[in-house]
């Protein structure tokens, strides 16, 4: 129990809510680093996903290199981008990128493609074009689970980017590096707390927003497709 104390003394000790080094500072850099991340990566991997699961076209290949992708551990991807970029917040972003990408890829590709083929073909019968279709109808019906695949994949880098601090950066992994480099447990652990108190807050946010920008209806309609749709579909699109 005294430990617990130590780490609730530590939080609420005023001189740790000041500064560059205080913690509004370090969760502002934190957050600040996670939204870039994921925003870039929504850029380049949300297109990409779409196109491949509406085109029907590579989607099995894709699905397969996001997932070797993922595989690959956080820490490794930390330390080959600080061989290539040097310390500091470069190889930070570049590899909080490289771990929002394929979850994103994927997410977006098999939402798209899990589109039920009857209400493809009867947007095609009324004479939509191949971007049309794609823009009205695969994506509005894919949005709850590429909107899941984002929330998914911002908490994830959110807790993530606590280990930039091995590198050299700011954020709340600055607590948990620097206190277990001084002995000074209460701030490691606390670092540690906030990190988790992050990611949960990120969590029901992103949540929120899903349900407010999902109608109730497309929920459930995602919720029943994606539990009865097959992973691969044959075919293409134009």
């Amino acid at each position: 129990m005294s430990f617990l104390f130590e780490v609730v003394r530590w939080l609420t000790d005023l001189a740790h809510w000041r500064g560059s080094d205080g913690i509004p500072a370090r969760l502002a850099e934190q957050a600040a680093m996670s939204g870039a991340s994921v925003l870039v990566a929504c850029l380049v991997a949300v297109p990409v996903g779409l196109v491949l699961g509406h085109r029907r076209k590579g989607v099995a290949l894709a699905v397969n290199v996001s997932n070797v992708g993922r595989a690959v551990p956080s820490f490794a991807l930390l330390v080959l981008a600080a061989e290539v970029f040097g310390i500091g917040a470069a190889p930070a972003f570049v590899a909080l990128v490289a771990l929002a990408i394929p979850p994103l890829v994927t997410g977006s590709c098999v939402g798209v493609q899990s589109v039920e083929a009857e209400v493809v073909e009867a947007a095609s019968g009324m004479g939509m074009s191949g971007r049309q279709l794609l823009w009205r109808v695969e994506l509005p019906v894919a949005l709850p689970q590429v909107l899941g695949a984002v929330r998914t994949t911002t908490v994830q880098v959110v807790a993530t980017a606590s280990l930039a601090a091995v590198v050299a950066w700011g954020g709340l992994g600055r607590f948990v590096i620097d206190g277990l480099a001084r002995r000074d447990f209460a701030m490691a652990t606390a670092g540690a707390l906030l990190v988790a108190l992050l990611a949960m807050g990120t969590e029901v946010l992103l949540g929120g927003i899903t349900r407010r920008l999902v109608p109730v209806g497309v929920q459930a309609g995602a919720a029943g497709q994606n539990a009865s749709a097959p992973t691969t579909r044959q075919g293409s699109r134009p």
